[in-house]
């Protein structure tokens, strides 16, 4: 493997063919995601109220304008269901702090070269900067995946701001570059230490074990917002219902699965059963695709059960599959709507990933994508499940080490938006769901903060009691 170092990006260094995957660069934004792309908050919340009157207008204004405190940036996964009376929902399945995204989107206009990296840099990251009070020093990106979008990041940090910006590798279990002294953040670099005023993170990988939960240095979503349910399904989860309990007096709802939380192995089975031995076992930590269990078979669960496993503590969730073979629920069976059936008649599970930044006027949308299964969905119940429900794209090879399927990455163009079998109006729901539930995150976040502004370890361990997750935390 080819030695990791920090790169310094100087302006006017963004090139389009280094950041973008080469099937976008040349596509074209479907003219219906540039109308919602469009829209602006009035438009989108007298529209949403005229489809559901029982909403409160006034509440999801405020949701929608009100800036967030900690999770600035996120983006939801969402698939688009149904039920045998014909009730579309978006569902959320998770919602991940420092998302991928931007070398997926078309541009907006022909002159949009940066496309979601400079919406996201100016609109959102540069103007927390001039609201907080910063140490001295150099700004940086750091990361431990998705080369191509973080240096997308450098390169237009460094076009915007004029100055060079630190494109610095801060893998799990590999060199560091880094490091913290009194909460200033310094980089190694050619001999000297360089303090880093404030830093973009792509970090992914337990996070936390690295980058401690309390920085004077300006943290570009903190790891407070992952530990809080940005990269841990088990308080994201905790979080959306504590919100839905705000939500339900105002009309609105966070939908996802039905989610039995705080499993240990030995109970996963009793909990399948319950969910009509159709079900989807997660590692609460895990992302990328990783730690996912599609369970449809006697067989598929007796192999999870074989397995070794890293954390104590689980989720199980009811499956949205086809209609013949999804999990039964408290609110009925989902399944799923799909993408319009091909030349040969195949439909494919697909999901719509919504990234979204929070700004001084509130939420925007910033990048949109869709990602389909691998094999087609059928009436009968699949052997291997995985390939006809899992939709991401990432492919582990090895520690650190990743590779991605773009063969079933569904652009907004005019080639792909029109397969998915999506409208303007599923696009609003899917926004208003990735508000939602960033909102629910980033009050959680708020809620493990003292008023001195410092970690509250008790409560974290009330509500994730999983001893080999809380010795990875770094806290200072």
């Amino acid at each position: 493997m080819k030695k990791r170092r920090i790169e310094v990006i100087s302006p006017d260094n963004f090139e389009q063919e280094n950041h973008f995957y080469p099937k976008a660069l040349n596509a074209q934004l479907h003219p219906m995601v540039s109308h919602f792309l469009n829209l602006d908050h009035e438009r989108i919340i007298n529209r949403y109220k005229h489809l559901n009157p029982k909403i409160d207008s006034e509440y999801l204004r405020s949701a929608l304008k009100l800036p967030t405190k900690h999770f600035f940036w996120g983006g939801a996964d969402l698939f688009y269901v149904t039920t045998q009376q014909g009730n579309r929902k978006m569902v959320v399945l998770e919602t991940n702090s420092c998302p991928s995204g931007q070398k997926s989107m078309p541009p907006r206009n022909d002159s949009d070269e940066f496309r979601g990296y400079r919406y996201l840099i100016e609109n959102s990251f540069l103007p927390l900067l001039k609201k907080k009070r910063l140490p001295k020093g150099a700004l940086a990106i750091i990361y431990d995946k998705n080369y191509m979008e973080v240096s997308g990041y450098a390169a237009t940090l460094a076009e915007v701001t004029g100055e060079d910006v630190f494109l610095v590798p801060h893998f799990n279990n590999e060199q560091q570059f880094i490091s913290i002294e009194n909460g200033i953040l310094s980089i190694e670099y050619d001999g000297s230490s360089i303090p880093i005023r404030a830093a973009f993170r792509y970090v992914t990988q337990k996070p936390w074990n690295r980058l401690p939960v309390n920085l004077k240095t300006f943290v570009y979503n903190s790891t407070l917002v992952c530990l809080s349910g940005g990269r841990n399904k088990l308080l994201a989860n905790k979080a959306y219902e504590l919100y839905n309990s705000e939500l339900h007096s105002h009309g609105l709802k966070i939908n996802m699965p039905e989610t039995i939380k705080d499993v240990n192995k030995l109970e996963i089975p009793l909990w399948v059963d319950k969910f009509g031995g159709k079900a989807v076992i997660k590692n609460p930590y895990s992302n990328a695709g990783q730690g996912v269990y599609t369970i449809t078979t006697q067989d598929e669960l007796e192999s999870f059960m074989n397995e070794k496993h890293e954390y104590d503590q689980f989720i199980v969730q009811s499956l949205i599959g086809h209609y013949e073979w999804s999990s039964i629920s408290n609110e009925g069976k989902f399944f799923h709507i799909g993408t319009v059936p091909n030349k040969k008649g195949n439909i494919y599970i697909a999901d719509l990933r919504v990234m979204v930044y929070s700004s001084p006027k509130g939420f925007f949308p910033c990048a949109i994508y869709a990602r389909r299964a691998i094999k087609p969905l059928t009436e009968n119940n699949p052997k291997d499940s995985w390939e006809v429900l899992g939709t991401n794209l990432s492919v582990k090879k090895g520690e650190n080490t990743w590779d991605s399927d773009t063969s079933r990455l569904m652009l907004m163009d005019n080639k792909d938006f029109n397969s998915l079998g999506v409208g303007v109006d599923d696009l609003i729901e899917a926004y208003i769901q990735t508000v939602l539930s960033i909102t629910a995150i980033d009050k959680m976040a708020q809620t493990l903060l003292n008023k001195k502004g410092l970690f509250r370890t008790k409560l974290f361990k009330s509500l994730d009691n999983d001893q080999s997750l809380l010795s990875e935390i770094r806290v200072n």
